[in-house]
């Protein structure tokens, strides 16, 4: 195993078990859900939001990224199952300070990957002063504004994902 890989596994092994209500204490998951919540009535897309403290050793050892966490997880939770294909996923993981944004189909095909990547740059620069909810909180609000100007909401508009962040 390399120093790099061996140098991964020792964070993940060793991240404080509360870590993430350090970033996101219960009042910062609130206003995140209320943020969800508020951006999905005016759109019919579908915004997550999960955190995770850090990957079980033998995902380190299989060489588990950020970016494939974030797929099995858009995955499981069946963000890619919505009516419209325009669900979103906003995965930060802690322990390797990363996080991506996974689109489904419906949305991707009018944001395309410069446009997550512009939303990225702007949640990162907010990451990096460490103001997580912030990042968060823009990268939601970006995320709707394409929601808003691609799948507005009609009059019927169903909640399909929940709206509270998810700790895994």
């Amino acid at each position: 195993m390399s120093f790099k890989r061996l140098k991964r596994l020792a964070k993940h092994l060793f991240i404080l078990p509360g870590i993430v209500k350090k970033y996101f204490p219960k009042e910062s998951m609130q206003r995140i859900e209320n943020a969800i919540a508020a951006s999905e009535k005016t759109h019919f897309g579908e915004i997550c939001f999960v955190v995770e403290s850090n990957l079980h050793a033998f995902d380190i050892v299989r060489q588990v990224s950020a970016k494939k966490r974030a797929i099995e997880i858009f995955s499981k939770l069946h963000v890619w199952d919505t009516a419209q294909n325009n669900g979103v996923l906003i995965y930060l993981l802690l322990a390797d300070h990363d996080f991506e944004i996974v689109a489904d189909r419906g949305i991707h095909h009018y944001v395309g990957t410069e446009g997550w990547e512009q939303i990225s740059r702007e949640m990162e620069k907010h990451f990096k002063h460490g103001d997580f909810e912030l990042g968060v909180l823009q990268g939601i609000a970006k995320i709707a504004e394409h929601l808003d100007r691609h799948f507005p909401s009609g009059s019927e508009n169903t909640n399909e994902l929940s709206n509270a962040p998810i700790v895994i």
